[in-house]
């Protein structure tokens, strides 16, 4: 009997340490899943901050790629303005250059033809001559002064008309040769100077005499 009771208390002890055992596995369990949990949770937290982190990244990468290719494209346009100024610059200074040589030319033409109408002039002056034929001769410089005139007037017209110019716009010699007979600018036969003028003027001689009929 005692040993009925013995093995029945050795039971019950081991029933006790079974269930002391299987109650202390129960809470480390519970404790385990309770920190299985909060680590899960940081671990959603660390992955959320991640995503914001790179959503973030990429806004910003993107908006200063934005900028960097709107300061491009505001650079590129300059740079075409630049260069399209530049290349104007070099035709206006290469037509000045041209308008330059253009003048000098018919400057030394001019002067050349002035010359020779001095020294024709000296040469007549020196020949004896009778009154009638000096009297010829300033009636010829006469009518050649008055034509240089009428052409000087007929091309200032035609460059009003081509440029619409108004009447008191004042060409210079150089604007007057493409319209002028071999794009020369007249000279006076008597050595006068003349006087472009206005458009809405006729042009006059320096010479007193030489001016255009009424």
């Amino acid at each position: 009997m005692k040993l009925k009771d013995w093995v029945l208390w050795l039971c019950v002890v081991a029933l006790l340490v079974t269930e002391g055992f299987l109650f202390s596995a129960n809470r480390q369990k519970d404790a385990a899943r309770v920190q299985l949990r909060d680590v899960q949770t940081q671990l959603d937290q660390a992955q959320a901050q991640l995503d914001q982190l790179k959503n973030s990244s990429v806004a910003t990468l993107s908006t200063e790629n934005a900028r960097l290719r709107t300061e491009n494209q505001a650079l590129t346009q300059k740079l075409s303005k630049l260069q399209g100024e530049s290349r104007q610059s070099q035709q206006q200074v290469q037509k000045l250059t041209q308008q330059l040589e253009t003048s000098h030319n018919t400057l030394q033409q001019q002067q050349q033809q002035l010359q020779q109408m001095q020294e024709e002039t000296q040469q007549a002056g020196s020949t004896p001559e009778t009154g009638g034929d000096t009297t010829a001769s300033a009636a010829a410089q006469l009518n050649a002064c008055i034509n240089n005139l009428r052409e000087i007037d007929a091309a200032k017209q035609q460059w009003a008309l081509e440029n619409n110019r108004p009447a008191n716009a004042v060409p210079t010699a150089q604007a007057l040769l493409p319209y002028l007979p071999d794009g020369l600018f007249p000279v006076c036969p008597a050595g006068g100077i003349y006087a472009i003028n206005a458009v809405g003027v006729p042009p006059t001689c320096s010479v007193p005499g030489h001016a255009l009929p009424q």
